[in-house]
């Protein structure tokens, strides 16, 4: 089947074999120009995130833990004495209660990933969490779980809320009129 005579010129063009092939000139399509982009560069600043996690992150959390070898609830708050930003990175210095039982926690965040690791520090909280275990979690302070020390131990579940604590049963609450 012979090619069209409108596809002639084309094909000679893009030829580079082809004796009378000559080069095509460019021409900018007309109308607004698109912004240019470059693949593989990211507009995304995780260095500026992390100063505003630092600065935006409520210093009071509240919610449960809740270990996975029994079905015991324990209330938990932490409350963040120190939100610093390193880099990419939040420094965080506070106090974790479990139960009415105070250890102070450090950690971090990474701003891109939304990455948390808490170290419990001390160990105050024996009773409910191995010495040496830390808490890592995907979603900052939100939900993280327990990380024991040591394979054999049981790891549990921590999930906060910002805020303070959330009135419980037994606690009077009044109307305002």
């Amino acid at each position: 089947m012979p090619l069209p005579m409108a596809l002639a010129p084309l094909l000679l063009a893009a030829n580079p074999f082809s004796q009378e092939a000559s080069p095509v000139p460019y021409s900018a399509p007309a109308g607004p120009s698109a912004p240019l982009s470059t693949p593989g560069v990211e507009a995304y600043d995780p260095v500026g995130r992390a100063r505003l996690i630092a600065e935006r992150i409520p210093r009071v959390w509240s919610g449960t833990y809740r270990p996975f070898n029994s079905g015991r609830v324990f209330q938990a708050t932490i409350n963040l004495e120190r939100v610093t930003p390193l880099g990419q990175m939040v420094d965080l210095r506070g106090q974790l209660t479990l139960d009415g039982v105070r250890a102070p926690v450090r950690g971090n965040i990474h701003a891109k990933s939304n990455q948390l690791d808490l170290l419990v520090l001390g160990n105050t909280l024996g009773a409910v969490l191995d010495p040496g275990g830390e808490f890592q979690g995907q979603q900052g302070l939100s939900l993280s779980g327990w990380l024991p020390p040591r394979p054999t131990g049981l790891g549990g579940r921590l999930q906060l809320n910002p805020g303070p604590s959330p009135v419980v049963a037994g606690d009077v609450v009044r109307g305002l009129w």
